[in-house]
């Protein structure tokens, strides 16, 4: 099977999204993109490891990271290896025996980044899912949130039997485009709710998105 190892280039949200939340993969090597829509329990578990943040008790992808060290086995890498009615399917390499380990792609990359373990994509998969971003521009900060917010937008259920899928493609809305300034105070209101509720994931985001308007 051809793959390409990916990135996280980032997990973003908006307030029509219904609660999910948009994996942002980005090719190493490349420009293309794949976003996977996921649960709010999943990212939270992928950022929290990303910025560093400890819970006081172990997270339930903390304690299967805790049993395989326990047991000897380590994650050597995890591969998005099919796209199926518009599911992502992972599958988990161990090195014991190069065992593999089916698993949702969210779980599979909470447990990477916890390993440190690369993340690939079938060449398929991203063919047929993957983007590359208007005028190729990969670099430029502010067309993730515009992306992810797109394919958010295009989501339609919040049904936990929905994650790890492909964003919905049916046309979204057309809407008018917020001021900045407008969306600024939004996402100022969001952080302070989100810290309130102790959803340090939610802040982290909100805190970059926050930062990136208040450059402009």
């Amino acid at each position: 099977m051809s793959k390409v190892q990916v990135e996280i280039l980032g997990i973003s949200t908006s307030p029509s999204s219904n609660g999910a939340y948009a994996l942002i993969l980005q090719e190493s090597d490349g420009q293309r993109r794949l976003p996977i829509v996921i649960g709010a329990f999943e990212a939270q578990a992928i950022a929290l490891e990303m910025e560093g943040i400890r819970p006081p008790r172990p997270m339930t992808h903390d304690l299967m990271k805790i049993s395989m060290e326990t047991l000897g086995a380590a994650l050597v890498e995890v591969v998005i290896n099919d796209l199926n009615d518009g599911t992502f399917y992972a599958q988990l390499i161990l090195d014991t025996t190069s065992v593999e380990i089916d698993a949702r792609p969210s779980d599979a990359i909470a447990l990477a980044v916890r390993f440190q373990a690369p993340i690939y994509v079938s060449e398929e998969v991203i063919n047929e899912a993957g983007f590359i971003p208007e005028g190729n521009d990969a670099d430029a900060p502010e067309d993730d949130d515009d992306d992810s917010d797109r394919f958010l937008r295009a989501t339609q259920s919040d049904d936990e039997e929905d994650d790890d899928t492909l964003p919905s493609s049916k046309p979204e809305p057309t809407k008018q485009a917020s001021k900045p300034k407008t969306r600024l105070e939004a996402l100022k209101q969001e952080l302070d709710k989100a810290i309130a509720q102790e959803d340090y994931e939610k802040a982290a985001t909100l805190r970059d998105e926050i930062a990136e308007l208040s450059q402009e």
